[in-house]
């Protein structure tokens, strides 16, 4: 496909979207609201290791821009901050299934962080445990693409279909149905009528705040880098 193919449909051709969410114990008896209280001595943490989930990277990513937000932009407190916040992570499961495993099934960990649409899903099929869902204020915009491969549809005759197809996950029908599955959409009619169930949150992208995935991986998950530094130095 083009290189401009995320311009070939509304919103980047994200359809839907979500962001990062948390997930606390009966009562939040830690009265978690926001990424600063992630830091705090006291809170035990579990989301998978940024090095082999994709959601993990995001909630890294959020931490970090929470804190940058909150000191001015002065790196060194936000890796401070980066610090007491990846040491307070009881396990790092490899991935998402094994990090709700470790907080539901094992009751490691005061908050489970993940995508807002897993957290909400986790939180109403374990009804009896009386979860609490808490989104924080400053929040990463994580979207989920969708396109047509040209190469594919020109083979097969099939563009029409996969244009309509596309087309519908835009439609009034397609927004009710993810939207009840705990996803985000850019419709702001249908946003305002369930704000009862998505909280205001202010959203950043990883592009403006940190440049492409590409510069997030060599700086910040490539072996050495900045993630290893700042694990390997909340263990000492």
């Amino acid at each position: 496909s083009p290189a401009d193919w995320q311009a070939r449909l509304p919103n980047r051709s994200s359809p839907w979207y979500s962001t990062m969410a948390f997930l606390v114990r009966k009562g939040n008896p830690k009265n978690i609201q926001d990424w600063s209280d992630l830091a705090r001595p006291d809170v035990k943490l579990v989301f998978p290791n940024p090095k082999t989930s994709g959601n993990a990277r995001y909630t890294y990513l959020a931490a970090w821009e929470s804190a940058d937000q909150a000191n001015g932009g002065n790196k060194a407190q936000t890796e401070e901050f980066m610090k007491k916040f990846l040491k307070n992570v009881a396990v790092f499961d490899t991935g998402g299934r094994g990090a709700t495993t470790t907080f539901n099934d094992r009751g490691i960990g005061d908050v489970l962080i993940s995508f807002e649409s897993e957290i909400n899903n986790i939180r109403n099929l374990y009804k009896d445990k009386d979860y609490v869902v808490v989104v924080p204020k400053t929040d990463i915009l994580a979207e989920f693409p969708v396109a047509w491969v040209d190469k594919v549809v020109e083979a097969k005759g099939t563009l029409e279909p996969a244009k309509a197809y596309l087309n519908y996950l835009y439609s009034p029908q397609a927004r009710e149905i993810v939207t009840s599955f705990y996803y985000r959409v850019n419709d702001q009619k249908t946003m305002d009528a369930l704000k009862d169930r998505f909280p205001a949150t202010k959203l950043f992208t990883v592009e403006d705040k940190f440049g492409s995935w590409e510069k997030v991986m060599k700086e910040h998950f490539a072996a050495g880098a900045e993630f290893d530094r700042l694990v390997a130095a909340g263990r000492q």
